[in-house]
């Protein structure tokens, strides 16, 4: 006889990350296509002599920092082991199995199965369609208008992961406002180093003074700790210690606090290499749309491709031009997402683009 584990997990999906394909330029998982920094290694390599004991399992020192740093108090942080283990602990802290959990799609696709491995029941509420270009955006009207009794927690990605779009702090206030106080509104910023739209609001200033709201950043990202998992809740002093209690002890390693303060304190040279990403993403739109593709404006990493029931056969044209996109199979939500690479990675894959539309 074998042990018994739980039937709703027949059910599950499973996370499909980008594909790694030796001999291709890999544009599917938002990776930052620049080398670690000097610095960040020479901090890997001291912390990597102590490997032998057990990390802070407060993350106190990285705490500090960053709470110097976002001009709040210690109690408000919770370090996670990257920012999608913070999205389940978020769940977990706020939900049971007769909960429900709201988020756009197409959005982060970890968000339906870590509300279902809770026993959650995961809200899918459609992107915003019509104008190409305010299209495949959160639709916040149809958010709130989702919120029942049974709503416990609303992601809300900002800029959304796999479409770029990004919310104005206008209508993201509104939407807050309307948010009932026992619902936790949780924004997922994981690539807000890239935003260059003014009107694109910075979360952690919005959810000064709301006690319903918290804000998840990374370092995978723009920070290039993607192979280190660190992640940083800001919220409530309340809503951080749940957190914090239902984390895995000693999740984030000795090497990837290490890791993380060096990075923080070379924040103004990553941010440069952001600059450049972020130069590398208009010119990769604008080559797209004059090619004659749909390509939502992106304030992240990467670029969106709505192509729906074609996009399985865009991804394998890449790939045989050695180019790995990352496909979202769905003839209602679905496109490719294609990371911004370093100029040549780019001018490969937009040639393989050039080719499938000829």
């Amino acid at each position: 006889m074998t042990a018994h584990t739980r039937a709703a997990l027949d059910a599950l999906p499973a996370y499909t990350p980008g594909r790694t394909v030796p001999g291709a330029i890999k544009l599917a998982s938002n990776e930052m296509s620049f080398p670690a920094l000097p610095s960040v290694v020479a901090a890997i390599a001291e912390a990597a002599i102590g490997m032998n004991r057990y990390p802070d399992i407060g993350s106190t020192a990285l705490v500090e920092m960053l709470a110097t740093t976002f001009d709040v108090e210690p109690n408000q942080l919770a370090v996670g082991c990257g920012s999608v283990a913070l999205c389940e602990q978020l769940i977990q802290a706020t939900c049971t199995e007769h909960d429900e959990v709201i988020f756009g799609w197409r959005s982060f696709e970890a968000y339906p199965i870590l509300a279902q491995v809770v026993g959650a029941t995961a809200v899918r509420v459609p992107l915003t369609a019509g104008d190409p270009e305010t299209a495949e955006a959160l639709d916040l009207a149809a958010l709130a208008a989702a919120i029942t009794e049974k709503t416990r927690l609303i992601f809300v990605c900002n800029p959304n992961n796999p479409t770029g779009t990004a919310l104005r702090e206008a209508d993201l206030v509104a939407f807050l406002d309307q948010v009932p106080s026992d619902v936790l509104v949780v924004i997922d910023e994981a690539y807000r180093e890239f935003v260059v739209d003014p009107e694109v609001p910075d979360g952690i200033e919005l959810a000064r003074g709301r006690q319903n709201v918290a804000v998840l950043r990374t370092l995978s990202k723009a920070y290039g700790l993607a192979g280190l998992r660190v992640g940083y809740a800001v919220a409530s002093p309340e809503i951080a210690a749940a957190v914090r209690k239902v984390s895995v002890p000693f999740s984030v390693s000795s090497i990837a606090q290490a890791a993380a303060l060096a990075a923080l304190a070379a924040a103004p040279e990553l941010m440069d290499r952001c600059s450049q990403v972020v130069v590398e993403r208009g010119r990769v739109r604008n080559a797209l749309l004059a090619l004659g593709f749909q390509v939502p404006p992106s304030q992240a990493n990467f670029v969106w491709l709505p192509l729906r029931d074609r996009a399985s056969a865009f991804a394998a044209h890449c790939e045989e031009a050695k180019v790995i996109v990352r496909p979202f199979n769905d003839a209602v939500n679905g496109g490719v997402r294609v990371t911004i690479g370093s100029p040549a990675e780019n001018d490969v894959f937009l040639s393989a683009a050039k080719s499938f539309k000829d």
